[in-house]
Formats: C-alpha cells, structure tokens, sequence
C-alpha cells in the first residue's frame, strides 16, 4: 500500500535540542558537559528523558522550576536555528510531493505553536499533552493515524529513537524510519532492535527519494 503521510517526532529528528538542554544545565548549576553525561546514562538504561532531572539533582521539581523558569520571562521556544538544516527543506519537499505531513512526539503543548512559529509547515502538529498520551503507547499512534486520516499502513513514522518510535509505530503498521542522530539514535543504534526499522537514515534529505522508491515511483 502506497505512503500517503508522514508523521514526524521532534527532538532530534527535526529539532537540535542541544540549546534547550544546556540551559536547563545553566539554570540547574552544573556544567553542560555534567549534564549531556548524565543525560546519556539515563538513555544508556532506557529510562525516561526527565530521569535526567533527578539524577543530577535528587528531589528536582520539574514543574516548580518550569513555573520559576517562566517568571522570569522564560518560554517554551524554538528558535529558526533549532531545526536541524535538512528538516524544513524535507517537510516542504513531501508537501510538494502530495504527502500529508504531521508533527507528532512527546511534547508539552506550548511545542505545537513554537514549532509553528519558528517555521515548521505541516498538515497536523501535535504534542502527548494535548493528546494524554505518551509514546511509546499504541494509543499515541491510533492518534497519528486519526490525525492524518488515512491507515496505519500508508504512515511513515520518522524518529530519532528504536523504544519510542521504530518498534511502536512497525506494531501500529506503519512503515518505521530511524534517523541516526541525537544521543538516542547513536546509543540504540547498537541494539539488535535496529533490524525492526524498515528503513535506516542518515539525513532527512534521503527520505523522499526513499518514499518514492518503495512506493515504485
């Protein structure tokens, strides 16, 4: 069955999140270099990405520091320089192709207006809060489909992460893509769960012609 959409996760697959998690470094005290080591251990043991948080500091209260956060003025952002060059350029390009595009990964809400602010063009953004519920559960994905209004079976799913993005979307039916990117990708790149990725990525930039060439065209 012919790929009509493609449905993205964010962090590391069009985002860079290096600035995002260096100043949480900043605001936590510790150097950035103390932080992104830590930050590895967490994906090294499969935990979830705000393990990070009580790792570096035990007893850190992820909400109270956000709402501190935003006293000062600070908001959930993206930048233009955030998105990975390649990321969009490819959205723009499946677009132009006939693909329906969407946005999807676990992110607070305020991620929906901040990518499309910062220049992000898609049929559909979404985030797990809006939608309660996280990958990698099978709801996450039902809620993609819906979103794009075609089967499973006609998604691609791009990400940066085997656990969260490759296995569930390959059990929800749609065609798996794993971009090696990001912390995530180059630690379970290693994992034997790699083969379950229908198709292995470097760059954004090859997934249209790869879209097009399993769709025969």
């Amino acid at each position: 069955m012919p790929i009509r959409a493609v449905a993205f996760d964010v962090g590391e697959t069009l985002v860079d999140e290096t600035r995002h998690w260096g100043e949480w470094a900043d605001w936590m005290g510790v150097t950035r270099l103390t932080f992104f080591a830590a930050l590895g251990s967490v994906i090294e043991r499969g935990g979830h990405h705000h393990a990070v948080f009580q790792l570096v500091q035990a007893g850190f209260d992820l909400d109270a520091a956000r709402r501190a956060r935003e006293a000062t003025g600070w908001t959930y952002d993206f930048a233009p320089s955030d998105f990975y060059p390649d990321a969009l350029p490819c959205l723009a390009a499946l677009k132009a192709g006939g693909y329906r595009v969407g946005i999807a990964g676990n992110q607070p809400e305020a991620a929906e207006d901040a990518l499309l602010a910062a220049g992000a063009r898609a049929d559909f953004v979404a985030s797990s809060t809006r939608w309660g519920v996280e990958k990698p559960s099978p709801a996450f994905f039902a809620r993609v489909a819906e979103a794009a209004g075609v089967s499973p079976a006609q998604i691609a799913y791009v990400g940066d992460r085997l656990d969260n993005d490759v296995l569930p979307a390959r059990a929800a039916g749609m065609t798996a893509v794993f971009i090696r990117r990001g912390p995530w990708a180059i630690i379970q790149a290693r994992s034997e769960n790699l083969e379950q990725a229908h198709v292995c990525i470097e760059s954004l930039s090859e997934l249209v012609d790869i879209l097009a060439q399993k769709d025969g065209h």
